[in-house]
């Protein structure tokens, strides 16, 4: 399984970036999403979507973001809106392969967001 993320950088507060992540290496999956993690704290949990587009979103985001599938693509997005300092994070991408799957079974590399202005 290999997940390859892309869309991180710099945006000023207020601003939307939007970060994407690919999947290869598999035939299916039960679900993909993203998790972040601050600088000095611990990965949380922001978003993820089903293979069948169920999604869930963290609630101290879930005003300012969304997550969607492209299955053509076998990419998954996060369009991250109204950004704020403290959204700066590595997101990482993750995917579950199976439903009965407790923790992620892949990650991707990380992506460094950073809001400031």
């Amino acid at each position: 399984v290999q997940l390859v993320e892309s869309g991180g950088g710099l945006v000023q507060p207020g601003g939307s970036l939007r970060l994407s992540c690919t999947v290869s290496g598999i035939f299916g999956f039960y679900a993909m999403g993203w998790y972040r993690q601050p600088p000095g704290k611990q990965r949380d949990l922001v978003a993820w979507i089903t293979g069948i587009g169920s999604t869930n979103i963290t609630d101290s985001v879930k005003d300012r973001f969304t997550i969607s599938i492209d299955h053509v693509r076998d990419t998954v997005y996060l369009q991250m809106n109204s950004l704020k300092p403290e959204d700066t994070a590595v997101y990482y991408c993750f995917v579950k392969l199976h439903i009965s799957s407790t923790v992620p079974d892949s990650w991707g590399q990380g992506t460094q967001v950073t809001v400031s202005s």
